[in-house]
């Protein structure tokens, strides 16, 4: 993966947070965030802006990348810096890092000096190409079958006891449950166009089995049976074999047998 030095950004964990914040905008943007982009990469990318945007000012930027993964679904990621290559990624190449870390033990993980850290060596090295010197991972806590992680990044070193650092865990425990609501109403979602496709498959399998137990006069079994030996054989989902089934009979004028060997 080709890595970017990012000049133009210098991104320093803010520490001017009100002391006692408890970012109750957090939820309200969320809400909104989502019913504008209910697509989860966008979702994530407005929520990583608005991170970067309230924990950091004109005089001090920071960068934050959030990832999430969910069971038979692909990784969505974000970042705040548009058009910079995904920091977090790398993780999943170089097999760990501070966001898996995060993600494994449900605790922030610090690196306060990347120059001074022995683990993950390949990471460390790429994310120091980006100018970086310090990473804060903060875990999401999200549904049980759903792991999130939102990661800052720092071009300083960062100590344990940096008022931004305990910012940022108070932002993300707010972020959390807005992430938690969406991913559940997405998961709705899903579920739904998922048995909607299923049912639609299910009618054509149907409409292709009464056809063949029709024209070969034989049991709803034997048909079924026949559709699904077609299948395997012709290397072929079972609905597109029901569905030329299904176009070969309202075109056909003659009575015939399918599937013959």
């Amino acid at each position: 993966m080709a890595i970017t030095t990012v000049r133009e950004v210098k991104p320093v964990l803010n520490a001017g947070v009100p002391e006692g914040e408890n970012f109750a905008d957090v939820a309200l943007h969320l809400q909104e965030s989502f019913l504008q982009n209910p697509e989860v990469e966008a979702f994530l990318r407005n929520l990583a802006e608005y991170a970067a945007s309230r924990l950091g000012s004109p005089d001090h930027e920071c960068t934050c990348e959030i990832m999430i993964l969910r069971p038979k679904k692909p990784v969505a990621s974000a970042s705040s810096n548009a058009g910079a290559p995904l920091i977090t990624l790398l993780e999943s190449e170089q097999g760990d890092g501070p966001g898996l870390a995060a993600m494994r033990t449900g605790g922030t993980v610090l690196v306060a000096d990347l120059r001074r850290e022995q683990r993950w060596p390949g990471y460390v090295r790429a994310v120091r190409r980006q100018g970086f010197l310090s990473v804060l991972s903060i875990p999401a806590a999200l549904e049980e079958d759903a792991r999130g992680v939102v990661t800052f990044y720092c071009s300083q070193p960062l100590e344990a006891a940096h008022d931004g650092i305990h910012a940022a865990e108070a932002f993300v425990r707010r972020a959390s449950k807005g992430l938690k609501l969406a991913l559940r109403m997405l998961k709705l979602e899903e579920t739904k166009e998922g048995m909607s496709a299923a049912m639609q498959t299910r009618t054509v399998v149907d409409l292709a089995t009464g056809a063949i137990m029709a024209q070969n006069r034989c049991s709803q079994a034997a048909a079924f049976k026949l559709l699904r030996n077609a299948s395997s054989t012709r290397n072929m989902k079972l609905r597109e074999v029901a569905a030329a089934v299904i176009t070969s009979v309202a075109g056909a004028a003659d009575t015939f047998t399918y599937f013959d060997e």
